[in-house]
């Protein structure tokens, strides 16, 4: 039996080049680099048995429908699947898998960081400032920064995103480290001396919040309004995780009213926009103590390239009858 197998969009070509091995694979590319209109989404995915997906893609039961009934794989080019309905897959027999790996997990780490650090040196602020030719002479307050040594980070999330981040903040940087999480984390803590604190004491006592969870009912809006007063003036908000983790109206009043110091951001609540409602004069863009990043955290050459591979391991697996290494449902 010939599978065919439906790409949303192109991606890095590792596995691209393994799917096209494989005798028992008709495969069809999206040919343009960039998000598929939703009409050609459902006229495209016709006849499908696996579709391989990108994240911006609603994976839904209209799209489902719309392969047809002999659908019987989605292998989401993605560590996250939000964008799957999985009881809708359920239903339907439809197998879903992701793409995590310790590659991804380690380029997520360090953009992390790197965001953190943008902040605290307010990188952004002084290469614009040095561009408009404002930069004069050195003074001993021009700009002034924070260190991150010795500070202290509280992790929310310590899966191996939220670990590595950990690790390289102990390890390079003296910071002392405070996680939450829905189960004590043994290892960390003896490894880098990390002290488990509720959601409330970690917002207080951090000088840096890195939040690294998934996002479920449970963890929509988990930083709102109630959270962001409860953290230091001089404290800083990281989100590589998912958008709608944080409530960005809540965010935006926090950092124009000056309770917090700042916050960086690679995922937003009604991604791709910024800005959620234009109308209510609560841009995040406008603000200099914000950096704003496109979803770009996984984006090195080497991830992305990795998240192809195992796609496409996963799709190969399930077409020679096993279970794919990385099934969601």
């Amino acid at each position: 039996m010939k599978y065919k197998v439906f790409v949303t969009r192109e991606i890095p070509d590792e596995g691209i080049k393994l799917l096209k091995k494989a005798s028992n694979v008709k495969l069809e590319v999206y040919e343009q680099d960039k998000k598929i209109p939703r009409g050609v989404l459902k006229r495209r995915v016709k006849g499908a048995d696996i579709i391989l997906s990108i994240l911006t893609e609603q994976m839904d039961a209209e799209i489902m429908d719309a392969a047809g009934p002999q659908l019987k794989m989605i292998a989401n080019y993605a560590v996250g699947f939000n964008n799957v309905d999985l009881e809708a897959a359920k239903l339907r027999g439809i197998t879903v898998t992701n793409a995590p790996n310790e590659q991804i997990s380690e380029s997520v780490a360090e953009h992390t960081i790197a965001l953190m650090f943008t902040l605290a040196k307010r990188i952004v602020e002084t290469d614009k400032f040095t561009r408009a030719g404002k930069y004069k002479a050195w003074g001993p307050q021009l700009l002034l920064g924070t260190d991150l040594w010795g500070k202290t980070v509280g992790i929310v999330g310590t899966g191996r995103i939220g670990s590595g981040v950990v690790h390289r903040l102990h390890d390079g940087f003296n910071m002392n480290v405070l996680y939450h999480d829905i189960k004590r984390n043994p290892q960390l803590e003896k490894e880098t001396g990390a002290k488990y604190r509720s959601m409330t004491q970690l917002l207080k006592q951090s000088d840096f919040v890195s939040l690294h969870v998934p996002l479920l009912p449970s963890t929509r809006h988990l930083i709102s309004t109630k959270e962001l007063k409860l953290m230091k003036k001089t404290a800083y908000l990281v989100n590589t995780a998912r958008g709608p983790v944080i409530d960005e109206k809540a965010l935006t009043r926090a950092l124009m009213k000056g309770e917090i110091a700042g916050a960086g951001l690679d995922v937003y609540e009604c991604e791709p926009l910024i800005d959620c409602d234009p109308s209510d004069n609560l841009e995040l863009r406008t603000l200099p103590n914000v950096v704003l990043t496109p979803h770009t955290a996984s984006a090195t050459l080497e991830t992305r390239q990795v998240m192809s591979r195992v796609a496409a391991q996963n799709i190969l697996a399930f077409i020679r009858g096993k279970i794919p290494p990385n099934k969601v449902t």
